[in-house]
Parts: C-alpha cells; structure tokens; sequence
C-alpha cells in the first residue's frame, strides 16, 4: 500500500505525497478495505480533487483491496513549517537558488521594444523544452505587461482561475504543459487592471518571484522581461548576472537597431548573449513565394552588432516565419509546438531550442553540493 501510494504526486510540488508526509496512516483490514488518512497542505488545497482521486486509484490497485476509505485533514502550522524547511533544503530558509553556482540554465528572453513576439517566444521555448522531458520554469518578469498565464491557458480566459498555493512564506506555483510558471496577474484580483508600479516596487516584485517561489529542481528556468532597458532589466542583470540573454527582434532594420540596444544592457551586466530569435519573417503564399511584411535581415543584423559588442559571434538562432497556427495557439493558450510540432513556426522554435541547449555552459568553479567521505 505505501509503494502505491508513494506513485502518486502532489501536482504543485511535483513530489510523492509519502515523501512530503501528506500520508497520515496506511492499512488494509481483513475485509480488504484500505483506510487511508491524507493531509491537504492547506484548506482549500486547489489539488485536493486530483490528490484525492489519485490516492483512492492507487489504493484500490493493490491487490486484495476491495474497497478504499479515504479520510483527508489538513496539516498543522508545525508540519507546515517542517515542509518547507524539507523543500528548501540545504539553501536556508530564503535564498535565491538561480543565482551563480547554479546547476539550472536560465535564460532572460529579451527585446528593444514591445509588440515582437518577445511572449509568444518564450512560452512556446518554454514548451519546446519540456516536450524534451525537462523540468522547466517561467518567471513572467514583464510586470506591467504580463501575458505568459494566456499564452499558456491559465489567464483570465481559462475555464478556472489558477492561482498560486501559499504555503507560510512559500509559494508554490501552476503548472500548465509541464511547465512550471508565476506571473503578478495570477495575484490581482483583476487580471486586466493597470499594474502602476515605481522601480523599487518592481525589483521586490522580481526578487520575491526568485526567492519565494518553490519551483524545486529546475533544468532551464525562463524569464520574459519587459522591453526595453528599465529597472527589471536592470534587476535581473543584478540578481541573475549568470542568465543566457535571448533577444527577439522583428526583420525590420528600425526593429533590430532598438533590439540592439538590450543586448548592450546584458553585456554591460556580465550576462552572456546566447543568440538573437528573428519573429516575424516571412510570410510563405500560396504559389510557394515569401512575401517579407516587416522587410528583411533584421536578426543577422542584430546578431552581427551584437558579436562587435561582446567580442564573441552571437548566433542567430532561429527566424521564426509569421504564423497563423502560431498566433491562434497563443490565442488558445496551447503553444504551437504542442499544437502543430510540424508546422513553419514550430520547426523554427524547435530548432532554437535546441540550438540553446547545445550551447551547454562550462561547470567549471560551479559547486556541485558534493563533499568527499
């Protein structure tokens, strides 16, 4: 019965419910009933319908077990707090764990200026990396303009309000296609009112979103930052000066000389630039010909000015065609690489994704949390 019930996990977490203590007691009687005891991590758990249906499916599969009793409490403040002590781990009680020294990729999705796909990017790279079975992150670091929970199916259109679980000074995130994500809309009461913030509100915001959130053992976490070279900029280039900068641009030379400008800022930080993702590109007809709306060029241009800049070649990762499947997936809130692996728009995210993940870093001078005995 307990290695049943270790299979099943807690949907926010991510973990077995035996290994968080959410198991209370376990046992079958002579009449083959099994009489479980669960402990909700707070009341009102937004889990409880999926860890209730999944204990009482583990449960009655085990043989000889006619029938399953199911009794759900809730943890205590106690308990509570020795939770989150177990996740956190060996960090303390608040710590950044994405800064240097960390085993987890992170990548701040960037642009010169608003209205280029900076979102759609990263939700669809986001995507394109867990469908490669990563454990992935998104931190919606675009506060006044917020757009990762639609994109993903979690915003104001979702048949249900998805917010984060509170758990004491830890909060534990949605996940949405396997994707781990938070973003300051999910904490506004409506989704569509003006956040009008100053600079220091913004980087609290951002160092909370790294600090408090439980995201757990993250492969790749990604930050979609605001256009432009603001305060959150600014912020992450000081909090994560570790971060791979992507920069998004559309083909239009006016496009790629503001898009520029972000790359610069990343230098400046100590962040290095991982390669420039032209959206955008052209329109494919009919009769096979390309027709270019926004013009042409404007990735290989950021690129070029971008490796005068950081004295290294930056590459262009990927030229991602304009799509309707791309647009409707956003729309829809299923990213297109999930929605049509096989169309123009998702062989060139794709490709970006796997451009970025073969540009591995060296984990030279990283602690590996290893000690010899």
């Amino acid at each position: 019965m307990w290695r049943a019930l270790g299979t099943v996990q807690d949907p926010e977490i991510r973990r077995p419910i035996t290994e968080l203590d959410m198991v209370e007691s376990a046992r079958v009687d002579d009449a083959g009933v099994a009489h479980v005891g669960i402990l909700l991590t707070i009341v009102g758990c937004p889990a409880a319908n999926a860890i209730e249906a999944a204990v009482r499916a583990a449960a009655s599969g085990v043989e000889g077990v006619g029938a399953v009793e199911l009794t759900v409490g809730v943890m205590t403040p106690a308990q509570r707090q020795a939770l989150t002590e177990r996740l956190r781990g060996d960090r303390g009680t608040r710590e950044m764990p994405f800064g240097p020294g960390t085993l987890t990729r992170v990548f701040a999705v960037t642009s010169g200026k608003g209205g280029v796909g900076k979102s759609t990017i990263t939700a669809n790279l986001a995507a394109a990396f867990a469908a490669r079975g990563l454990r992935v992150g998104i931190v919606d670091a675009d506060v006044h303009g917020f757009s990762i929970p639609g994109l993903l199916g979690v915003g104001e259109n979702a048949p249900e309000a998805v917010r984060p679980t509170r758990l004491d000074n830890m909060i534990l995130p949605p996940v949405a296609h396997g994707i781990k994500l938070i973003s300051i809309g999910m904490f506004l009461d409506d989704p569509r009112a003006a956040v009008a913030w100053r600079g220091p509100m913004l980087h609290r915001t951002i160092n909370q979103f790294l600090t408090d959130v439980y995201f757990g053992d993250l492969d790749v976490l990604l930050l979609d930052l605001p256009p432009g070279t603001g305060d959150i900029a600014i912020s992450i280039g000081q909090l994560l000066p570790n971060a791979e900068v992507v920069v998004v641009t559309t083909p239009q030379p006016a496009a790629a000389e503001v898009a520029e400008r972000s790359g610069t800022l990343a230098v400046q930080t100590g962040q290095r630039i991982a390669g420039v993702i032209e959206n955008m590109a052209g329109l494919v007809q009919p009769d096979g010909s390309v027709l270019d709306l926004f013009g042409s060029g404007g990735g290989a241009l950021v690129a070029e000015r971008l490796s005068t800049i950081a004295k290294r070649p930056v590459p262009v990762l990927a030229s991602v065609p304009l799509s309707v499947e791309l647009r409707t997936g956003g729309d829809a809130g299923v990213p297109v690489v999930i929605a049509d692996p096989e169309s123009s728009a998702s062989r060139a995210i794709l490709s970006a994704a796997d451009a970025l993940l073969a540009g591995g870093r060296s984990l030279a001078g990283v602690k590996l949390g290893l000690s010899p005995r």
